[in-house]
């Protein structure tokens, strides 16, 4: 029997280094791209992880000087986080944040720059919304009606749904159109139909302005 199990390996043996001189060195070039494979995967996760503690700081100096109104500053460190981080959330973030001290600044030009960023170029669809509807905001301001418009055409998310209906009877209105605005702001009471509690102030402002028109 010993001789028969002995007879069995070698043979199991002979099969092994057939198969190695035939596969040995697929199996080898295999194994080395997985090494290589795995540690470039974890130098990945290292470099993500150190770009998004970067980011997470620079967007901490956007707010403290957005809290303190200091509008340079914010458009320096927010310009600073679309350079260098676009791929973030908290460059997104940054730009609506600094759009906003640029608004209540008056710096139209510069809160337009920004939100045209993170609405185009933003990687969160939710957050490229609410650039678009703060642009439109802006453009609004400035008296840009078409381009305006044309910002609140895309149909958003549905939590935008109303406010962007809403914005839009606010150009029409702008513009003299006061059919399309009436319907723009029944768009926006439909959409808030079935809203919480938290829609409330929204609702109302939204039929005072239905109503002015039928007025």
């Amino acid at each position: 029997m010993m001789a028969v199990y002995d007879l069995e390996e070698q043979e199991q043996i002979s099969e092994l280094k057939a198969w190695w001189a035939q596969y040995g060195n697929l199996v080898t070039t295999i194994a080395a791209i997985a090494a290589v494979a795995s540690v470039g995967w974890q130098g990945w996760q290292w470099y993500q992880g150190r770009n998004a503690a970067e980011a997470g700081a620079l967007y901490f100096v956007v707010q403290q000087a957005a809290e303190k109104q200091e509008a340079q500053q914010v458009r320096d460190a927010a310009g600073r986080l679309i350079g260098d981080y676009p791929g973030t959330t908290y460059a997104q973030l940054a730009a609506l944040l600094s759009a906003g001290t640029q608004f209540k600044a008056g710096e139209f030009d510069n809160a337009q720059a920004q939100l045209e960023w993170a609405a185009d170029k933003g990687k969160d669809p939710a957050l490229r919304d609410l650039a678009r509807l703060r642009l439109a905001t802006v453009l609004l301001q400035k008296g840009e009606l078409d381009a305006a418009l044309a910002r609140l055409q895309a149909a958003p998310s549905e939590t935008y749904a109303a406010r962007f209906a809403d914005l839009r009877g606010d150009v029409f209105a702008a513009q003299g159109k006061v059919a399309e605005a009436r319907s723009a702001y029944q768009a926006a009471v439909d959409a808030l139909a079935g809203a919480g509690e938290q829609a409330t102030t929204l609702r109302e402002v939204v039929r005072v302005k239905l109503e002015s028109l039928e007025g």
